[in-house]
């Protein structure tokens, strides 16, 4: 009878975790769609992208967008959330579970955003021409 000695299994054990953590990507952007303009201005006809709420926290926390792309964030958590820009130029209302906010970005810049409710929380969107 063969036995794996406990460096061995823990080789393969990590081999097969790095495996499985390299396996792919996240996608940020969703297909075309028509984005209408948000408060913050901006024309629609642009791509889609979403982040979801959930365990308080942004998730994916950093997306990179084009001009004209519609972000959607979904609150995932049972707890109320904002989506709040730190430079004060746009907020949602408090988000119950399920609810959706959504902005369409008609700059380029670094837009960083929290939840005002939990400020730990935060976020950045990058939107490039």
């Amino acid at each position: 009878m063969s036995r794996i000695s406990p460096v061995t299994g823990l080789i393969v054990a990590a081999a097969l975790a790095l495996g499985a953590c390299s396996g792919g990507s996240t996608p940020t952007a969703a297909p075309p769609s028509a984005a209408p303009a948000s408060a913050a201005g901006g024309g629609g006809g642009g791509t889609a992208s979403a982040v979801t709420i959930q365990n308080f926290a942004f998730n994916p926390p950093t997306i990179s967008v084009k001009v004209g792309t519609k972000v959607t964030w979904t609150n995932q958590d049972s707890t109320g959330h904002t989506v709040t820009f730190d430079t004060g130029s746009d907020t949602s209302d408090t988000l119950a579970n399920a609810a959706t906010y959504d902005h369409t970005f008609a700059t380029a810049g670094s837009f960083t955003y929290h939840c005002k409710i939990h400020p730990t929380m935060k976020g950045t969107v990058t939107v490039t021409q």
